[in-house]
């Protein structure tokens, strides 16, 4: 059994489509399919459902899949400890991060960088369900997340800070003379907000309801990148986590409001699986993450905003 075979099984399940894995390992289509045969015939079980297209793994080739994502981790874990010890880690940190966190991942990537130069960070923005998925089989290191979702299983978790939701309005706007807004202030605005998808819409729409609104965004985005490009105008407001000040600041033409009702919003935070290996890269991020001081950064961004309210 060759690693390269275990390496073809996952990019398989992957992208459940033999050219694509095929694309994705950089061979041509029949060595990967003999390749996965072969596995086959040396573990002497059927591994792959075949059809006229792929139609999914076997029982047993599920079995298979869980142990070649391990035994794979594993080889990635040796690279890694060994390369710490002759000088410095070195390979690839897979991180993992809910669009509404990409703002602030900048304050660990970069400590992380500059701690360990001969590593590198691989940063893919994914759902909840996708963190979760990829730390079970070992395609991501770590995970910048919400701390209380409910599909995390078998994961540490170190806190980095609360979402301060705060009103991004038009300094000429509705709301122009106040110095603090309700929720239900901000609903009779013409809004951008994230769509309803999205964790962090489903939160904001839940603070809303508790003052009996309803928000009726006239547009919605998919991403935190895509809101900010509809903003700049003089037209629209939005409800913006403390977070995304970090990268992308307010719009000309905007200010900052702080909102009535909760401080603080739900827990964002780095986790990593639980299970065996650990990742080496894992760790040092974690070892960062512990210095980084996320929550307060954040916070002082935040306060030089708001001034005395944004404490």
């Amino acid at each position: 059994m060759l690693l390269r075979q275990l390496e073809y099984l996952v990019a398989l399940a992957r992208e459940r489509h033999f050219a694509r894995a095929a694309a994705a390992c950089y061979v041509s289509q029949p060595s990967l399919s003999a390749a996965i045969r072969r596995l086959e015939h040396e573990l002497d079980v059927p591994i792959v459902r075949r059809g006229r297209r792929y139609e999914g793994l076997t029982p047993e080739g599920e079995v298979v899949l869980a142990w070649a994502h391990r035994i794979l981790a594993e080889r990635d874990a040796l690279h890694q400890e060994l390369s710490a010890l002759r000088g410095g880690l070195t390979g690839t940190l897979r991180l993992g991060v809910v669009p509404t966190a990409l703002p602030a991942a900048s304050l660990l990537t970069t400590p992380f960088c500059v701690r360990h130069p001969r590593a590198r960070v691989a940063l893919e923005s994914l759902s909840s369900v996708g963190i979760t998925q990829g730390l079970a089989e070992f395609e991501l290191d770590a995970a910048m997340t919400y701390l209380d979702d409910d599909t995390l299983r078998n994961v540490r978790r170190l806190p980095l800070y609360e979402e301060r939701y705060v009103l991004l309005t038009p300094v000429d706007g509705p709301l122009a003379g106040v110095s603090k807004a309700s929720w239900a202030q901000a609903a009779t605005l013409p809004l951008c907000l994230l769509n309803s998808r999205m964790r962090n819409r489903h939160i904001i729409d839940e603070f809303f309801a508790a003052e009996g609104a309803t928000a009726a965004p006239a547009i919605e985005s998919d991403s935190v990148a895509g809101l900010y490009t509809l903003l700049p105008g003089g037209r629209w407001s939005s409800v913006i986590s403390h977070a995304w000040l970090h990268m992308f600041d307010v719009p000309e033409g905007m200010r900052v409001v702080p909102l009535n009702g909760p401080a603080h919003g739900p827990r964002v935070g780095l986790v990593v699986a639980r299970s065996e290996p650990r990742s080496v890269l894992a760790e040092a991020l974690l070892k960062v993450a512990r210095e980084a001081g996320v929550r307060d950064a954040l916070d002082e961004l935040l306060h030089t905003y708001l001034g005395g309210d944004g404490r």
